[in-house]
């Protein structure tokens, strides 16, 4: 799949999550089979640029390209600045944020609050165009609710002003994360324009992500919570997309060398105080779902020193040997036939 001058190697993508997609993450679902991956929405405010909660988000030191750093505002001045600045620290890509359904970004006018005014839409996007020399991307949600339903009008707003692909999460704002992804209107959107768009939304398995690309005629797909304490989910697709076969889970030596190398990158990036917090989160995915995975999870929580947290991990994994010598769940799949939203 072509995205401005870059080929990337397959249409499986990381879906920008705050909290979640920092660098070390992106770099290791990249390193296991991510063909795209964007930043953590960075504000478009330039008296946070130099916050130390910013410049991590924005940091991508090292990364496989291409670098993409996704940006979030309501005023076009600052948006276009903001695309500027980050281009500057190496950014390769640009991507707008009109999909956030979360109060505090939506009472600043801010992520999906901005589908309410299309005019503003135009105004933005056309600003960051301008601004720079490398392909600007959005992503967007259906609508503001489901009586307000206006993704086909930004997707042609933003065709007219120079994005070069657009990322579709199947819900609206007032859905939050809750219900089904409804595919139809991606589907619309794919028809109606001629730039590559993404689907998005509760694309959680291998058949899952082929029946969605089959149903909306999408050029990728974006996997995102899904991928937490599964990084390996994009492998599985992209196999599948290519072979019709389905991976089997992952070996535990494997992910204990997975496990090993993600934290010590993630402690590396954070400084040991914040890492070993802000890595609980990713250890409790990793366990969950896996025998013992729920006690773990409780006495990972009270480890505060990264030597002995990396130990317990390896030690958790080790004990799950007992059980063969793959995880114990299905590689992100069911038996069933894989329902879709109508």
């Amino acid at each position: 799949m072509q995205l401005g001058p870059y080929h990337l190697r397959n249409n499986v993508f990381v879906a920008p999550m705050a909290g979640v997609t920092d660098r070390p993450f992106r770099q290791l679902c990249k390193e296991l089979g991510a063909g795209y991956a964007v930043s953590e929405m960075a504000a478009s405010n330039p008296r946070v640029w130099a916050s130390e909660k910013t410049a991590r988000r924005i940091n991508h030191d090292g990364e496989m390209e291409p670098k993409a750093v996704q940006i979030a505002g309501a005023d076009p001045q600052l948006l276009a600045e903001a695309a500027r600045f980050n281009v500057g620290r190496g950014a390769q890509i640009i991507d707008i944020n009109m999909g956030c359904p979360v109060k505090k970004v939506c009472n600043n006018w801010c992520g999906s609050a901005l589908l309410r005014d299309e005019p503003l839409v135009a105004a933005l996007l056309q600003a960051v165009v301008a601004a720079v020399d490398v392909p600007v991307t959005l992503k967007f949600r259906t609508g503001w609710d489901r009586l307000n339903k206006n993704a086909l009008a930004i997707a042609r707003i933003a065709e007219d002003s120079g994005i070069a692909m657009l990322t579709l999460h199947g819900r609206t704002r007032a859905d939050g994360y809750t219900g089904e992804a409804e595919y139809e209107t991606i589907a619309a959107v794919k028809t109606a324009v001629g730039i590559p768009v993404v689907a998005n939304g509760d694309i959680d398995s291998p058949r899952k992500a082929k029946a969605v690309l089959q149903m909306t005629g999408a050029d990728a797909v974006m996997v995102g919570r899904a991928a937490q304490g599964r990084p390996w989910i994009f492998r599985e697709i992209d196999h599948f997309l290519r072979t019709g076969e389905l991976l089997p889970a992952p070996e535990i030596a494997e992910v204990r060398r997975l496990m090993a190398n993600h934290l010590r990158a993630h402690y590396a990036f954070y400084g040991d105080y914040l890492g070993v917090r802000t890595a609980r989160k990713h250890i409790g995915w990793y366990a969950r779902d896996l025998p013992e995975g729920e006690n773990f999870r409780q006495r990972m929580n009270r480890i505060e020193d990264c030597e002995e947290q990396l130990a317990a991990v390896d030690a958790f994994f080790e004990s799950q040997l007992a059980y063969g010598e793959r995880l114990q769940y299905a590689p992100a799949e069911a038996a069933a036939p894989v329902p879709l939203a109508a």
